[in-house]
C-alpha cells in the first residue's frame, strides 16, 4: 500500500512462485549470469591493475619521476638547476646524473649497453636502486675507483662475476699516430642488480658520475637531473610548473613522456579487455529479455484484467521493468560483493587452486613474480556496477513494450 501500483505488482510477481517452473529457472539463470559476468570483470581488471602497478614501479625504480636536462649539449649550471627545483614544494629529492652509450667487453663477449653515471649518495633520493642489488652495495661506487655495477642479465651475458674486470668504450674518441681510438677504460664489477625488466636488467650499467664524466670529457657538465616528486601522478603538473620557472633555460621532462607509448598500450590493452570482458554480462542480461517475454504471455489475463480495471499502458510497462530491474540489481549486487572479495583475496585463492591440482601459473624465472598482483580500484567496481544495471534495465524495454501493447479483449478470448 505504500508503493505506486506497478512497482508493488512487479515486486510482487518477482517474489510469488510462478506456475511455469521454467520462467524461474530463465531468471536464476540470468540472475546468476549477470553475478559471474560481474565477477570476472572486477576480477581480471583488478588483477590488470595489479601487473600495471608492479610494471610502474619495477621501472620507476630506475627511472626518475621528472628529469631536469639542457636544451643541447650537457647541462653545465646543474647545481643552481638542482637548487631551484628542490625549492618546490612537490619535489622530495634531487640528483645528477650522466648516461651516454657505451659497449662493454669481458674476454670474448661484448655487449651493447647504457651506461649511467650516479653519486651514490645523492641517488637514493631519488630511486632506489640499493633495493634492488643482488651482490654487492650501491655506496661501493667511489669516485677514482672504477667500478661499475651490472644488471643481472647483462652479466649472464657478459659472464662476468663480482669482482671481475670489464672494458667500457665510449662514443669518445682520442687521436692517436695510428688514428682515431674510441676512449676506453677498465672497471671492475662491484655489484650486480635485478629490477626484473629485461629493458634495465640486460641493457644498463652503473658507474660513478665522477669516473664516467671523466671518461666522456664532460668536466663540470651532467647529463640532466633526476627528481623525485610526492606524488607520481603529479609529475605532469609540476614538470610544467617547473618549466615555466627555468623560464627556457632547461628542459623537462616526466617519466610519462619517456614511456609514453609503454603505459599508452597498457591503458588500450585494459579498455579492451574490459570491453571485451562486458559482453559476458550482455549475455547474461539478453535472457532477461527471454524471460519477461514468456512473463508477458503467461500474465496475458492479468495484464488485460488490469487495462480493464483502468491501469494506465505506462503502469504496465512499470511492473515488467521493475521486475526485470531486480533481476538486474540481484545479479549486479552479488557480482560486485563476491567481485571485490575475490579481488581482495585472489592470491590466496590462486595459491589454493595451485596447490590443490599441483600447478604453478606464474613461474618467477620468467615473470620475476611468484604472486598473482591484484590492485582493486573502486572506480573500476563502480563503473562495472554501474554498467551492469544500465544494459540490465535496457533489456527490459522490449518486454515491457510488449505488454503495453497488448489488447485486453483478445487476452480475455479464451480465458
Amino acid at each position: 500500500m505504500f508503493y505506486p501500483l506497478s512497482i508493488w505488482i512487479g515486486l510482487r510477481y518477482t517474489r510469488a512462485e510462478r506456475r511455469n517452473h521454467f520462467i524461474s529457472f530463465i531468471s536464476f539463470i540470468s540472475t546468476l549470469g549477470i553475478a559471474l559476468g560481474v565477477i570476472v570483470l572486477i576480477t581480471v581488471l583488478s588483477v590488470m591493475n595489479g601487473f600495471h602497478k608492479e610494471v610502474r614501479e619495477r621501472i620507476l625504480g630506475m627511472t626518475s619521476h621528472a628529469d631536469i636536462r639542457a636544451v643541447s649539449g650537457s647541462l653545465r649550471d646543474w647545481r643552481q638547476a638542482l637548487e631551484k627545483a628542490l625549492e618546490h614544494p612537490r619535489v622530495v629529492g634531487a640528483a645528477p646524473y650522466v648516461e651516454s652509450q657505451a659497449m662493454l667487453v669481458h674476454g670474448r663477449q661484448v655487449s651493447g649497453v647504457v651506461v649511467r653515471g650516479i653519486d651514490p649518495a645523492l641517488e637514493p633520493r631519488v630511486v632506489d636502486v640499493g633495493r634492488h642489488m643482488t651482490r654487492g652495495k650501491l655506496d661501493d661506487l667511489q669516485a677514482g675507483r672504477f667500478r661499475i655495477v651490472l644488471g643481472r642479465e647483462l652479466a649472464l651475458a657478459l659472464d662476468a662475476r663480482v669482482g671481475d674486470k670489464v672494458t667500457l668504450l665510449v662514443p669518445r674518441f682520442t687521436a692517436t699516430p695510428t688514428g682515431s681510438l674510441p676512449r676506453m677504460k677498465r672497471f671492475t664489477v662491484s655489484g650486480i642488480f635485478s629490477v626484473g625488466m629485461g629493458e634495465y636488467d640486460r641493457g644498463v650499467a652503473l658507474a660513478n658520475l665522477e669516473d664516467l664524466a671523466r671518461l666522456l670529457k664532460m668536466k663540470d657538465g651532467v647529463t640532466g637531473i633526476r627528481l623525485k616528486l610526492d606524488d607520481v601522478f603529479a609529475s605532469r603538473q609540476v614538470s610544467n610548473e617547473l618549466a615555466s620557472r627555468f623560464k627556457g633555460w632547461f628542459r623537462v621532462i616526466d617519466w610519462t613522456d619517456q614511456h609514453r607509448n609503454f603505459f599508452a598500450a597498457l591503458r588500450m590493452e585494459k579498455r579492451m579487455m574490459g570491453l571485451l570482458l562486458f559482453f559476458i554480462v550482455v549475455i547474461a542480461a539478453f535472457n532477461i529479455v527471454a524471460t519477461l517475454v514468456m512473463l508477458v504471455v503467461d500474465k496475458r489475463a492479468d495484464i488485460a484484467i488490469l487495462k480493464t480495471f483502468g491501469a494506465m499502458p505506462r503502469q504496465i510497462m512499470r511492473i515488467f521493468i521493475v521486475q526485470g530491474s531486480v533481476i538486474g540489481l540481484v545479479g549486479t549486487l552479488v557480482g560486485v560483493v563476491l567481485g571485490v572479495l575475490l579481488a581482495l583475496h585472489v592470491e590466496e585463492v590462486v595459491g589454493w587452486i595451485e596447490q590443490l591440482f599441483h600447478v604453478h601459473f606464474i613461474d618467477p624465472d620468467v615473470y620475476y613474480i611468484s604472486e598473482l598482483p591484484s590492485d582493486l580500484h573502486w572506480s573500476d567496481v563502480a563503473l562495472v556496477g554501474a554498467g551492469s544495471f544500465l544494459c540490465s534495465f535496457l533489456m527490459t524495454l522490449y518486454p515491457a513494450w510488449n505488454a503495453y501493447r497488448t489488447p485486453p479483449a483478445e487476452a480475455l478470448r479464451y480465458e
